[in-house]
């Protein structure tokens, strides 16, 4: 390999090491934003006490009493909806410094994590669908599935009473897609904290019911990482306080679980359900899109350049391309996910958005794809004309430039735009990080309206509308080149 074209391949490998490392740079590292505001994590789906009203505005029984707090105490803070799991692996790595959503106060999380004083006591209930008269007791479920959500105190005594009356165990993410599986009789019954069902029952979509008496729970409470912000644990401490003295506590308690309270929501059908959240899901469809361009453009540069270093005659840069590729390419895209958000920030002591790791998780993960386009593309066109250019005296960077890459992108372009379409549906798995692209706003619309059969063919029909445009698009590109 001559001069130049080393050259030129170190320059290469210096660009694509750059780009990767670029985008890695640390968003912050204080416990505070820019402004002075803390983080606070929520769930996303937990009505009555987390939840996205019609006006895209989180409320709900602990956002009422943050915000109350927040007010007393004279701290502000920015809130960070990613959903349970989520929001708790963000706090144990420092994404967030505290976290508010119906968590149990148990000695397991004590080890993890600082707790406030308990703010609200729960208890647990079984819930079976409206037509079941087979279950009336715990000991009808020997055999049976039962649905529970992660994290939950609901979910914990069932884990705790699950071997004595032999029953298995179904887990959601999300309380709505549980009550679902239970109507669709996947499951055979439920296990939730009782004001939380107790609040969706009171929503007529829901054919749950009841059978027994519920169950004492757990205490809830607002933590913060193991050793971090004591300051915040005491100021929701003392404001708990005074929120209690003043009334305010029991008039939240009253707007959402009192006896005049009501859901959130109504039967308004299909249309009335597009109509009433159009702005959300545009919104959601934004987002998705602008994830999948941001995604693809960081993903294309390193994606041309590996494969270009896959065809080059050079060895290293060809290990390099297939190392690169097999390793992104053998990694689930939701484990990338979460080592990006979760796993980086611990190793590296840095702060990263969701949005930026979700962005980030999409270019590692297309990049090793479109290399293999690239190097396809390549060895499509007739090695002869290389060897052909070369014995004239062209050099290879040359010959590669003028001869064969125009040829290869004829090739290619269908295959980018197909790639394309498949990193627009890759972005749902990013809900998982609490990015609230189209899929994650469509839980949400479910979580408040319970309308999950519409909800999803809706979400199906807007994604199904987007990729046969582009699909469209690929096969006119195609014909257009095969007449070139």
């Amino acid at each position: 390999m001559n001069k130049h074209n080393r050259s030129l391949f170190l320059t290469a490998a210096i660009l694509l090491i750059g780009t990767i490392f670029s985008v890695l740079q640390p968003q912050s590292v204080s416990a505070k934003t820019a402004e002075g505001k803390y983080l606070i994590g929520t769930d996303v789906t937990f009505a009555p006490f987390e939840y996205q009203n019609a006006d895209g505005k989180y409320i709900g029984i602990d956002m009422d009493l943050l915000n109350a707090i927040a007010e007393d105490q004279g701290f502000e803070y920015e809130l960070k909806p990613l959903g349970f799991s989520a929001a708790l692996q963000a706090l144990e790595s420092n994404q967030i410094d505290g976290m508010i959503a119906g968590m149990s106060i148990t000695d397991e999380r004590k080890a993890t994590f600082d707790f406030s004083e308990p703010y609200f006591e729960s208890g647990v209930v079984m819930a079976v669908a409206a037509s079941n008269d087979d279950i009336t007791s715990y000991q009808d479920l020997a055999g049976k599935t039962v649905a529970v959500k992660t994290g939950t105190t609901g979910s914990a005594f069932a884990e705790s009473i699950q071997k004595e009356y032999d029953f298995k165990l179904n887990t959601f993410e999300d309380s709505a897609n549980m009550y679902e599986d239970v109507q669709a009789g996947n499951s055979d019954a439920a296990f939730e904290d009782y004001p939380v069902m107790a609040y969706a029952l009171k929503n007529d979509r829901l054919k749950l019911k009841i059978p027994t008496e519920p169950e004492p729970g757990d205490n809830y409470g607002f933590a913060v990482n193991k050793g971090m912000n004591p300051e915040l644990i005491e100021m929701f401490n003392n404001g708990l306080v005074n929120i209690r003295a003043n009334g305010k506590y029991q008039e939240i308690l009253d707007t959402y679980i009192g006896e005049n309270s009501t859901a959130s929501a109504a039967n308004i059908g299909f249309l009335g359900l597009i109509k009433e959240n159009s702005s959300e899901l545009i919104k959601g469809l934004g987002r998705t899109l602008g994830l999948t361009l941001a995604a693809f453009v960081i993903a294309s540069i390193v994606g041309v350049l590996l494969g270009l270093f896959s065809t080059s005659p050079n060895k290293g840069l060809n290990w390099i391309a297939s190392l690169y590729v097999d390793l992104f390419r053998g990694i689930p895209l939701i484990v990338l996910a979460f080592f990006v958000y979760f796993s980086i920030p611990q190793l590296l002591d840095l702060r990263l958005s969701a949005t930026i790791a979700g962005i980030i998780t999409l270019s590692l993960n297309t990049a090793a794809y479109i290399a293999e386009l690239v190097r396809g593309g390549i060895l499509a066109v007739d090695k002869g004309q290389l060897e052909a250019v070369r014995s004239l005296g062209l050099p290879y960077n040359l010959s590669m430039r003028k001869i064969i890459l125009p040829q290869a992108v004829k090739i290619m372009i269908p295959s980018f735009i197909n790639q394309f379409v498949i990193t627009l549906k890759d972005t749902s798995i990013l809900s998982v990080i609490g990015i609230v692209e189209l899929t994650q706003t469509g839980k949400i619309i479910i979580s408040r309206t319970f309308s999950s059969g519409n909800m999803w063919l809706v979400v199906a029909l807007m994604y199904l509308i987007v990729i046969t445009i582009l699909t469209k698009l690929s096969n006119y590109l195609e014909r257009k080149l095969q007449n070139d």
